[in-house]
């Protein structure tokens, strides 16, 4: 038996969320190009960013709303003059849930000096709290549905920030300046379905069962790059790729609460 530092699972859920008629908030160029179209599709969708929030329920103890925003980035593509144009966009979606986390509330202090430098004075050693920390993993969205909307449609859109609050580790990613003037004709909108598990985990010592670590006795061997060919018919056959798994008969899923 050996003891111990990680972080343990709380409480974890997962959930499969859909998201209508996300206004996007789109490059300069973008919104040029819905104004004299409305022919355009949505090319590809990744999250490249993600806030994450966690606070404690009120009156509930021990429970904990996570609050989480995805920024989603968006390629698109509209058919002009015979022609396709692409340009970017970001949708930006939130959603919530109550995970439990238990209660602690003690201090933690950690050394952080060089052992090497023997005349060094140590910096000052901060508290922190045993708070729980949230986890996010999501794939990239699935995009059900993209169209171009008039503004007395606009109102009907999902719309939780503006172009002013998108990070700019979003905005670095994209090929222009975003701009969500509220005076234009048309807007951009999608429908977006996002997989994601949460779960809070907080540290903790714990006692394993443990072995003696034992040095493999598999040689390293050097990529032959004069024969690609030949590596290549050592590797597995992908046969799961081919035969994707399939839903077991009475699986019971949980779902994320908010």
């Amino acid at each position: 038996m050996i003891c111990i530092e990680t972080n343990r699972i709380l409480d974890s859920c997962r959930d499969r969320d859909c998201f209508e008629n996300v206004r996007v908030i789109l490059t300069d160029f973008g919104n040029d190009i819905i104004e004299r179209t409305s022919v355009v599709r949505t090319k590809s969708a990744c999250i490249a960013w993600t806030y994450i929030n966690i606070e404690p329920v009120l009156f509930n103890r021990g429970f904990y709303t996570v609050t989480i925003r995805f920024y989603v980035k968006l390629v698109c593509e509209a058919c002009i003059g015979g022609k396709a144009q692409e340009f970017d966009g970001v949708a930006v979606v939130e959603k919530k849930v109550i995970l439990y986390g238990s209660e602690s509330n003690v201090c933690i202090f950690k050394s952080n000096a060089d052992p090497n430098d023997y005349c060094q004075n140590p910096d000052p050693i901060c508290c922190s709290r045993n708070v729980p920390n949230a986890v996010v993993e999501v794939v990239d969205p699935v995009v059900l549905q993209t169209k171009v909307i008039d503004p007395c449609d606009e109102r009907k859109c999902y719309y939780c920030c503006c172009a002013c609050d998108i990070p700019e580790a979003v905005t670095h990613r994209l090929s222009g300046n975003l701009s969500d003037d509220g005076k234009r004709e048309k807007y951009l909108a999608v429908t977006l379905g996002i997989f994601s598990v949460v779960r809070i985990v907080r540290p903790g010592q714990y006692l394993i069962n443990a072995t003696e670590y034992m040095v493999p006795d598999k040689e390293c061997v050097e990529a032959a790059d004069d024969d690609p060919c030949s590596l290549f018919r050592k590797m597995a056959f992908p046969v799961s790729e081919f035969s994707p798994p399939t839903l077991c008969p009475g699986s019971i899923e949980k779902k994320c609460g908010g």
